[in-house]
This record gives structure tokens, sequence and C-alpha cells, in this order.
């Protein structure tokens, strides 16, 4: 006879299979649990970074600023005589020679007015025959006592008199034929011509009326401005000892066209304004260029690259081994032990893809370049130096431009 408390063989299997189960997940909680701890016990592998030495030296500079083009010579060309315009002889937009035929005006009122004057001396000169034949007679017989003194003095009178209307007629055919001359009017300079402001068969007069315009091209002059804040800062970097001015201020300017290519003739500065002027802000400063082509036209915008500034025992390193933080910029160093530290520093200007250091780093220091994001303050680490990148379009070793133009010429504009 059964126990009726005896259980099922079904129960009995079912226990042991929750135990086995409850065993086995316990056995993966411990192994985890041992394997966190061999982990947190693990030491850290060295951090690898890229190294450079810092070695000061003179570094040239150059400064980039947007300029206006500006003819040297320029000259509005007007009638000198009032009178009608034949005819426009050159075409608007080319190049003249000194000289060359611009406009035609109507000379036969001119012409005539010469024919006059030509007449009226001719007159005057057979005066001044009669006036001295009759001098010569008075003369002998003044001595004679045939005539009084008074007849000389007549005689004498009228002769002096012819002469000087002869001369007025000889000054009046002058005139004429001047006034004859500026019917032709020609370029007084080589040059580019501007449009015809007055067409064939207008009435010319000698105030108003200009005709056009005639722009000397070679030189042509380059003019660029600094502001107050640009040239204060530009003295006090020469004053620090951070930039140095070329002998006699020899800069040497290049031009940099619209579709970035540079212009084959290199300039220099010719005159700097030392008035402010009050309406821009800025001073003037003016370069002369020679354009024998006539590449550069007037009022054209380009860049200028101003060389000539030396920045000595200058300290030179690549813009992604500064950081900024709370209290400004730093960079790591790696101390001897092969521990780095982080250590405040002044940037300067941009050159190509590096940064000026004004202050803060020493000869001989190592700087970390890559790798210094993770880093902690006495993290020891593995140095390696760095190599650069090839050069691209934009580290043409020239100051990069700063459009915030705080920092004179120390900034291309």
């Amino acid at each position: 006879m059964s126990d009726p408390n005896a259980r099922p063989p079904r129960f009995y299997l079912m226990r042991s299979l929750t135990l086995l189960w409850f065993a086995a997940v316990f056995s993966l909680l411990l192994l985890a649990t041992s394997c966190k701890k061999e982990d947190k016990t693990l030491p850290r592998a060295t951090p690898e970074v890229s190294v450079i030495q810092i070695e000061p030296r003179d570094t040239p500079v150059s400064f980039e600023f947007v300029a206006q083009t500006q003819s040297s010579h320029s000259v509005e060309i007007r009638a000198r005589v009032n009178g009608f315009l034949n005819r426009r002889v050159y075409t608007e937009g080319t190049l003249v020679k000194a000289g060359q035929v611009l406009f035609e005006m109507d000379p036969k009122p001119f012409q005539a007015q010469l024919d006059q004057s030509r007449a009226a001396l001719a007159k005057q000169e057979a005066a001044l025959k009669v006036a001295e034949s009759n001098l010569a007679r008075v003369k002998p017989l003044t001595s004679l006592n045939a005539l009084s003194q008074r007849d000389l003095d007549d005689a004498t009178g009228n002769a002096h008199s012819t002469a000087a209307a002869v001369e007025q007629a000889k000054a009046q055919v002058e005139t004429s034929r001047l006034n004859l001359s500026y019917c032709t009017i020609s370029s007084p300079i080589d040059g580019i011509t501007g449009t015809a402001m007055q067409q064939d068969g207008a009435y010319i007069s000698t105030g108003n009326n200009q005709l056009t315009t005639v722009m000397a091209l070679s030189p042509i002059w380059v003019n660029f401005s600094l502001s107050e804040n640009e040239m204060q800062n530009y003295r006090n970097q020469i004053a620090k000892g951070l930039l140095k001015s070329p002998v006699n201020n020899s800069y040497e300017v290049e031009i940099i066209l619209v579709d970035g290519t540079v212009f084959p003739h290199t300039g220099r500065i010719t005159f700097a304004d030392p008035m402010y002027n009050t309406q821009t802000g800025t001073f003037l400063i003016r370069s002369s260029v020679q354009n024998p082509r006539g590449i550069l036209r007037p009022n054209q915008y380009v860049r200028v690259r101003v060389k000539g500034n030396v920045r000595p025992a200058a300290i030179l390193i690549p813009q992604q081994a500064v950081q900024s933080g709370a209290k400004g910029h730093f960079v790591w160093v790696v101390n001897p032990d092969g521990m780095v530290r982080p250590r405040p520093v002044e940037v300067g200007d941009w050159y190509g893809n590096s940064w000026f250091i004004n202050d803060g780093l020493k000869a001989g220091e190592k700087v970390v370049v890559e790798g210094g994001l993770a880093l902690q303050p006495d993290a020891r680490v593995r140095a390696k130096p760095f190599v650069a990148p090839s050069p691209s379009s934009s580290g043409d070793g020239k100051p990069i431009a700063d459009d915030s133009r705080n920092n004179p010429p120390t900034a291309r504009k």
C-alpha cells in the first residue's frame, strides 16, 4: 500500500533542476565579480604623445591687408576754348600715348580769328614803316632848325607807339594761333581713357564740360590702411622686441589678385599718411607698383602682402598643441622625468598652421603636440618626435587673416 504523503517523482525532478539553475547563476556572478577585481588591479598603459622641442629662431613674417588700386596720375580732359565738338577721335577704354588726339573741335571760327589777327598785324607793321620813315626825315631837319623840337618829339612818339602796336598785334596773332591749336585736344600723359562725357556736335564751354579722363596705369598706386589700434599694437610690439622692422623701412609689397594669383611685379611703400583720418578711423599707407601690361586697373580691390618684418628669437608651435582652459591658453610640457604638466602661455599671431608664443616657453623644453587631450597633470608619458603633415594650401607660411582686425599689422586683414 502506497504512502499517501509521498511526493510524485516529477516534483523531485523540478526541484533538482531549480537548484542547478540557481547554482549556475551564482557561479556566473562570482566569476564576473572576480574579473572586475582583476581588471582594477591591472596597470594602465603609459600614453604615447608626439612632442616638439622648442627652438627659438629669427622668423621673417609678412602681413596681409585688403587694398585698392589708384591711378598714380589722373587727368580730367577739358576744352580750353568754347566751341562745337566736331568728333571724338579715340576709342573709349583704350590705352593712349601722350600727345595722341582725343577730340577735335570746329576750327573755322578760330581760323578766321587768326586770319583777322594776322591782317591787323600787317596793318600795324605798315604803319610802323611810315612812322619810322617820318622820324628819319624829321631828325636832320630838326638839327638844321628847319623843324622844331616838338616836331621831333611827335615823330619819335609816333614811331614808338606804332612799334608797340605791332608787338600787340603779334601777341594777338599768337593768341589766335593758340586758340586754333586748342581745337585739337590731345592726351597729356600715357594712360587709359575713360568714357566720353560729350558727344559729337555738342557745344563745349571751358568752365563746366569735362570731356573724359585719362588715367596712368604704370606705376599704379595700391593703397591700404591701418586702424589706430593696429598702428599702436604694431609700435608696441617693436618696443617690446617682438617685431623688427627692415632697414630704412624698405618693405616689399606683394600683390595678390582676386583669383589668388600673385602679381608678377612687387612694389615699395612710398607714403604713410601721418594724419589720422577721422572719417575712416585709419591711417593711409600707399605703395607704388610697376604695371607695364596694365593688368591692374584703378579702383580694383586686391590683397597686399607686406614683407620685411622679422620676429627675433621667435617661438613657433603647431596650433593643435595649444589648448584653452578656464584661465586661458596652455600647453602640456614634458619634464625630464617623462611627466607632463600644464603650462600657461601667451599666444601671438598665426603663422601658417602654427602659433607664435610670446611668453611661457623656453628653449629646449618639450611640448606635447598630439595626444594631449586626455592627459592629467603629472601623468607619465612616452614621448616621440612630432612629424608635421605635408603642407596644404592653407599652410603657406604666412600670417593668417584675423578678420576682427584687433591685432594691427600683425594679423592679415
